[in-house]
């Protein structure tokens, strides 16, 4: 069997004034979750705990986003997150912290014979 990717969904999310990448990250990944209507695992005639997401979140400082509280925003699944180098930090007119802008990839995949 092998892993075969099924669905993939995109989000942006935002940190205003707080320079929280992990907020906007979770943010980001709500906005791709709330894109997809689709019952994966239903269509297939699985469980939702087969589901194997994988998320990639484009941050301007990707060592300052918490994996682990992005992935507990699934329900069900086994999610694996990786922060990366992207997104956009945009500075403020104020010259305080910048806004962030975190982009979100989601890939749903399935182990399927055959694959």
């Amino acid at each position: 069997m092998g892993k075969t990717r099924m669905l993939t969904e995109f989000g942006q999310g935002t940190s205003l004034r707080r320079q929280d990448y992990t907020e906007a990250a979770i943010r980001a990944v709500r906005d791709a979750l709330w894109h997809n209507s689709i019952n994966l695992a239903e269509l297939f005639g699985r469980d939702k705990s087969e589901m194997l997401i994988d998320v990639e979140i484009g941050v301007g400082a990707p060592e300052r986003v918490d994996t682990d509280a992005v992935a507990a925003v699934f329900p069900y699944g086994q999610v694996s997150v990786r922060a990366v180098k992207g997104g956009l930090d945009v500075p403020r007119a104020d010259g305080k912290a910048p806004t962030v802008i975190a982009v979100a990839a989601l890939s749903v995949s399935f182990e399927m014979e055959g694959a």
